[in-house]
């Protein structure tokens, strides 16, 4: 019995079953290779950008430096925040540290969500395909059994539908669960160490612009930028960044 057997010869829950671990298995795949694709991008990119930052001269430099480098827009969105100023709120209310602190806050966290996007899809695939392909098998044992008592005797045609039936439900259902956990945990693994270095990046970056600008009280273009002390090791020449 084939896929298409399922649909020809299946009743509506057999029908419905394999509509849903179908619909499973495309949504993960393409959420599993959309991912693949932007953390392929935005691991080495979110180096090469830091390092852009560091090694400019100014803060406005520093934005079109990283531009070149920041594909996805991890960075960029961390250095523009700091630039936003609302004279007159309560937003500015607060001294230069509250306000880095919590406009950092916020656009790690919309980094954030757009790299962990698609995670929880995986994970609900990855947990529910086994018991949705477990209700197709049962559903198949309930119709051989049916059958055989509709009989009155074991016969092999009576038994051999349905059983081939539950047996492509529960193979179905550990087909579209394995890739998607496996994606989950890869993929998780990938985005945490990408967030670790955005979160490394956004706490120099605070430093910096709380005490390395004591003389003034907001970071002007002209400023020239320095790398706070312990990243030196991360510095390194933009363009043999970008080479690599």
């Amino acid at each position: 019995m084939s896929l298409a057997d399922l649909f020809t010869q299946g009743d509506v829950v057999t029908r419905l079953v394999t509509a849903v671990l179908l619909a499973m298995s495309v949504a993960s795949w393409v959420v599993i290779l959309w991912k693949g694709w932007l953390l392929r991008r935005a691991a080495p990119d979110v180096g090469r950008s830091t390092a852009a930052f560091w090694q400019s001269p100014s803060i406005a430099e520093a934005l079109q430096n990283v531009g070149a480098f920041d594909r996805e827009s991890l960075v960029l969105p961390l250095i523009a925040a700091t630039q936003a100023e609302a004279p007159g709120s309560l937003a500015a209310a607060a001294d230069r540290s509250q306000q880095l602190t919590r406009v950092l806050r916020d656009a790690l966290h919309g980094v954030l969500d757009k790299l962990q996007f698609g995670q929880v899809m995986l994970a609900t695939v990855g947990s529910t395909a086994p018991f949705v392909g477990l209700l197709g098998t049962v559903w198949g044992i309930y119709h051989a059994l049916a059958g055989i008592a509709t009989a009155g005797q074991i016969a092999i045609d009576k038994v051999a539908g349905p059983v081939g039936e539950s047996l492509i439900m529960t193979a179905g259902g550990l087909a579209v669960a394995i890739p998607a956990v496996l994606g989950y945990n890869i993929y998780g693994r990938l985005i945490g160490r990408i967030e670790a270095d955005l979160e490394g990046f956004a706490r120099d970056l605070r430093e910096l612009l709380t005490h390395g600008t004591q003389a003034s009280s907001a970071v002007g273009p002209s400023q020239a930028v320095s790398a706070p002390s312990g990243s030196s090791g991360a510095l390194h020449e933009v363009t043999s960044v970008g080479a690599g």
